[in-house]
């Protein structure tokens, strides 16, 4: 089979294992894992349904998203050594993943570092990744304030306490991090980004991130803001926030 990856130009022939599958891989980012040139793997699969998500086939469709065996994608990263120094993994929601704790040990057994894509909904595996080293890296999306975050996030707030369990775990500077939110037209204002900055006061990372439209999103109607309104979020966070900034945009 061939490795599905979103960017067509990076493909490259597997067979198909019995071992755990992964959806997808990017072989070569230079914008996904701060500071490496790393390979992107994504998983199929999430708790959550953003409206705004830009991989809605790893989510809704993730029978179209294709099949990568385990060892197939290890005998990949063992080819690639001296190339890549990093793996950037995401989703979905990678955390779904009962052996994703393992998966990544075996990447760092090889001698790469790691960062992980998370929504925040699994803090006992977060915890577990932390303690044990597994990730050099931990991306954590803040979908929007408190109040809001059920109806950004696509679902009912069941999953509240645990994305509050895990930030209150990631401030605790255990590992490098950073948080992120995506600024949709239809879900953000200027107070909920007061009340983000409020909540995740300190000195951590945290990027204000323009939403772009892939082409594949769960809701076609989203929206982006305007430049100004982008500038102004950043004025209204970093009162509390100091270290935020603006990504691609």
């Amino acid at each position: 089979m061939e490795l599905y990856s979103p960017c067509p130009c990076a493909k490259i022939t597997l067979k198909v294992g019995d071992k755990m599958v992964i959806s997808g891989v990017q072989k070569l980012t230079l914008l996904d894992f701060p500071g490496r040139t790393a390979c992107t793997v994504f998983f199929a699969g999430c708790n959550f349904r953003c409206p705004f998500c830009h991989n809605s086939i790893l989510v809704e469709r993730p029978e179209e998203a294709g099949r990568i065996p385990e060892d197939e994608f290890f005998d990949f990263l063992k080819r690639r050594k001296g190339l890549l120094d990093g793996v950037a993994i995401t989703g979905g929601e990678p955390t779904l993943n009962k052996d994703l704790p393992d998966f990544m040990a075996k990447i760092k057994e090889i001698g790469y570092a790691v960062k992980l894509d998370s929504n925040g909904t699994n803090p006992d595996m977060l915890s577990e990744i932390i303690d044990n080293n597994l990730a050099d890296y931990i991306a954590m999306d803040i979908k929007n304030s408190k109040e809001k975050y059920a109806v950004t996030s696509g679902i009912d707030d069941r999953f509240m306490e645990k994305v509050e369990k895990s930030v209150e775990l990631l401030m605790q500077n255990k590992t490098d991090f950073e948080f992120r939110t995506t600024i949709v037209k239809q879900f953000h204002t200027a107070d909920d980004m007061l009340k983000i900055s409020e909540w995740i006061k300190g000195e951590e990372k945290y990027f204000i991130q323009a939403f772009k439209n892939s082409g594949d999103l769960i809701d076609p109607t989203m929206e982006g803001v305007s430049y100004e309104e982008y500038q102004n979020f950043l004025n209204i966070v970093k009162n509390n926030v100091p270290k935020v900034s603006l990504r691609g945009i």
